[in-house]
């Protein structure tokens, strides 16, 4: 049997959590990762034994095996959040495991914090927030010279600050988020003309090799709903991070 994901948008004046989802394994399966240019902090449980890590963000698709009887609760922060303790620039294609105290806390910048739940991940955040342990970066300048170079002589240092603060390159984003509104359009019914049109590629082959790098899947297995990538739950926002 698939997972099945449980998600939810967070509340509108918490700006740092993108996203919250939760899921259970029944079986022994494996699950495809798309390419993601945020990172999550996911939470595992098995039998009794809670286990916390930073994930992405991540260049391309991954497949992963997922162990029967467990449960998951993720939250992908908003792009251009930043965990001081761990800048995704440190994990990006990798991940961080989060020390869990005998008690069931996770610890993170040195002090340990009740594990976040389902319902009450934007309390999590706003703690760690009040803490000074998670601040949103200002991306405006990094992203206008990244558009436009020849506006001023510090391009170089600029787009060095936008990876140091994203993980990834501005050519990057673009590429990934493309790829990820061009999956969202197949598995919601749209043809691959109309796709390469919209969003720009090439051609069909283009889009092809869009696909199998940064989703795993092919444009059919999108169409047809038997791509299982986590970030492809829900439809995905305008922009960069999505």
């Amino acid at each position: 049997m698939a997972l099945r994901f449980e998600h939810r948008d967070t509340e509108v004046d918490v700006s740092l959590v993108d996203r919250v989802w939760r899921t259970r394994s029944d079986a022994e399966e494996t699950m495809t990762s798309a390419a993601r240019t945020c990172w999550h902090l996911i939470l595992s449980r098995a039998q009794g034994r809670l286990l916390a890590s930073l994930r992405g963000p991540e260049t391309r698709a991954t497949t992963a095996p997922v162990p029967p009887g467990t449960e998951f609760l993720g939250i992908r922060f908003a792009f251009g959040a930043v965990l001081r303790p761990h800048p995704a620039a440190s994990f990006v294609d990798g991940y961080v495991p989060i020390p869990v105290t005998d008690s069931g806390r996770i610890v993170i910048g040195g002090e340990s914090w009740e594990a976040p739940t389902f319902e009450n991940v934007e309390h999590f955040a706003r703690r760690l927030q009040d803490a000074g342990l998670l601040v949103r970066s200002h991306l405006g300048d990094e992203e206008r010279i990244a558009e436009h170079p020849e506006a001023s002589p510090n391009e170089r240092t600029l787009q060095r600050r936008y990876r140091a603060i994203i993980g990834l390159p501005q050519t990057a984003v673009r590429q990934i988020d493309r790829a990820n509104v061009a999956a969202t359009m197949l598995r919601d019914g749209l043809d691959w003309r109309a796709v390469v049109e919209t969003l720009g590629y090439f051609d069909q082959a283009h889009l092809t090799h869009a696909l199998r790098r940064y989703v795993g899947c092919t444009a059919g297995e999108l169409q047809a709903g038997h791509c299982a990538a986590m970030s492809f739950l829900y439809k995905t926002h305008a922009g960069p991070g999505s």
